[in-house]
């Protein structure tokens, strides 16, 4: 209930945020200038929030726009206002024009030619064409995502139909109070007159505005001023529910909890009844509507069908994690030991970033890894939610019986794992009437990267939705900013230079710009990326160590250290284009 009305709050504040008042005028003005005024608004309202659900279930439920680039909602947003206020200005010569009227047949032509006459369908689609710029605007949008990534489909469509009741009610405000003041004014007396050739020109600016980013440097001017800075207000918001907090917004942790790790529930060492068991543990939860198996020869798997059968350790992991990697190691070791005694391993890959989506990127990681085990691809966060994790990696220790007998947060405790699964498997071979010797214990894997308390630097965010360790710009914006670097640099504080385009999930630099970060730690970790490839050249305490080749979407080691110190690390675009998403440490 809480996050329901937070998120009916959060609908409202959207409106007041710095980067939606240039909009506000189409609003206004898409809904006057007509016998029904109050009808066109209500449809332009109910379009755009119609729009922003639609959008935002595409965004987090498919796969199908991870490769669309993200600049083209505001194109097709701004393209589609400009349009609108082209046809407002010039009705007579957008008839004329002959490559336009080709394109004007079937349903465009009753779109441009119904806006004229002030139709219901132009103002579908006007309200519909601001829907991905309210939806990508204000940080209390976050909220939403929130709830929609890691709840149930229909729990999630909930609070994002509470977010867009929440906006709708506040534009309708907007638009009515508009109404008035200009009616009472009188501007509209003539509606084919003066006021639509202004109307039309405000369309073209704020379409013009949208595609070119100004909307966003008129936002940073007004907050600047100290005018309707709603941010601190959505902040406060956002930390009422922690969706800054790891634990709730499933973040990866390892090194980031104390001593890495979380013991729920242990295993008392003698087998138990069913009747115990039921009593001490819960039920496995099955596997739920995986978008693709790997290791599998393409057969679906669940959870169910090895119950009575085998031990399972279920493994939630996402590959662009660094203490997911260090895990792997252990994972493999123990899958290869005991594979023949019972024992499996099923990964739920459940991705961080919306490149971790695709099939491809995961199956090349699993390659990667030397992974044998079963893996299922869980993009939808479907069987995430149904286990209620929150935590990359975490261990689940299934028994022959289908009960969670040990579950584990984080990297570590490795050998206490293994014993766990060695119980286990005791208790199964006694079940079924085997002998197994469990006496035996694998030796640690071989390139394993082990990682001390002296790792005193966090994980760092670059994207916008998490970028509150950015020192030296405007946090949880997005769009262009030029950074300059100041004269001294803090620990554990992000700092870029030159221009970056903030999205939500990444920064992506050009060439000579740079990103400056002091860390104490032994081994620096990233997640980058380049659509065209591009290569970087790396800096410890201002002294050249080596050039780095960026391309596919992956975590990239940047400095191997021998020792655990405090260094400034300095990365420097070379050439061509670089995303980066994260900074783990080691």
């Amino acid at each position: 209930m809480t996050l329901l009305l937070l998120s009916f709050v959060a609908g409202v504040l959207t409106v007041l945020a710095p980067c939606i008042l240039p909009l506000l005028p189409v609003i206004v003005g898409g809904s006057v200038g007509s016998d029904k005024k109050f009808t066109r608004a209500l449809t332009v309202t109910i379009s755009l929030a119609l729009s922003v659900i639609v959008f935002t279930l595409l965004i987090k439920a498919s796969t199908l726009l991870i490769n669309i680039p993200q600049n083209f909602w505001t194109w097709f947003s701004g393209g589609i206002i400009i349009i609108f206020g082209l046809i407002s200005l010039f009705p007579s010569l957008w008839e004329k024009i002959p490559f336009l009227s080709k394109l004007s047949i079937g349903s465009n032509k009753v779109m441009t030619e119904g806006y004229k006459k002030k139709s219901f369908w132009g103002d579908v689609v006007v309200g519909a064409a601001l829907g991905p710029v309210f939806s990508t605007c204000s940080p209390t949008y976050f909220l939403v995502l929130a709830a929609v990534l890691p709840e149930s489909p229909i729990v999630g469509l909930i609070y994002l139909i509470a977010y867009s009741v929440g906006l709708s009610v506040s534009l309708l405000i907007v638009s009515f109070l508009g109404q008035k003041l200009l009616n009472k004014v009188g501007v509209v007396a003539d509606p084919r007159g003066t006021f639509k050739k202004v109307l039309g020109v405000i369309f073209v600016i704020v379409g013009i505005a949208i595609i070119t980013g100004a909307d966003k440097e008129l936002q940073i001017k007004i907050l600047d001023a100290g005018f309707f800075d709603v941010t601190k207000i959505e902040q406060k918001f956002l930390q009422k529910v922690d969706l800054n907090n790891d634990e709730e917004a499933g973040v990866q942790v390892g090194g980031d909890l104390e001593e890495s790790q979380k013991v729920i529930e242990k295993s008392s060492g003698n087998f138990l009844t069913l009747a115990q068991k039921s009593s001490k543990y819960e039920k496995v939860p099955e596997l739920v509507s995986p978008n693709a198996y790997i290791n599998t020869d393409g057969k679906e798997i669940k959870l169910s069908d090895y119950v009575g059968k085998k031990v399972v350790l279920v493994d939630f992991w996402t590959y662009s994690c660094i203490n997911c990697k260090r895990t792997t190691p252990y994972l493999n070791a123990w899958y290869k030991e005991y594979e023949d005694d019972g024992f499996v391993i099923v990964g739920v890959h459940t991705p961080e970033f919306a490149f971790e989506k695709l099939e491809k990127n995961v199956q090349k990681a699993v390659e990667d890894e030397e992974i044998k085990y079963p893996v299922v691809l869980d993009n939808d966060y479907a069987t995430w939610n149904a286990f209620k994790n929150r935590y990359w990696p975490r261990k689940y220790l299934v028994d022959i019986d289908g009960y969670i007998i040990y579950d584990h947060i984080g990297e570590g405790a490795y050998e206490e794992t293994e014993n766990e699964i060695k119980k286990a498997l005791t208790e199964r071979a006694e079940k079924i009437g085997m002998t197994l010797d469990m006496n035996s214990k694998i030796s640690e894997p071989e390139n394993v990267i082990k990682v001390t308390g002296d790792v005193k630097s966090p994980e760092i965010y670059f994207g916008s939705e998490r970028n509150k360790d950015l020192a030296n710009g405007q946090i949880y914006k997005e769009g262009i900013q030029e950074f300059v670097l100041p004269k001294v640099i803090e620990k554990n504080k992000l700092y870029l230079s030159g221009k970056w385009n903030l999205t939500k999930e990444y920064a992506e630099g050009e060439e000579k710009s740079a990103i400056v970060f002091k860390y104490d730690a032994k081994n620096v970790y990233m997640v980058l990326s380049s659509d065209a490839g591009a290569t970087v050249d790396i800096f410890l305490d201002d002294v050249f160590i080596e050039t780095k080749n960026i391309k596919d979407e992956t975590l990239y080691d940047i400095v191997s250290g021998q020792k655990y110190e405090q260094k400034k690390l300095e990365v420097k675009v070379k050439s061509g284009k670089l995303k980066a998403f994260t900074f783990t440490f080691g």
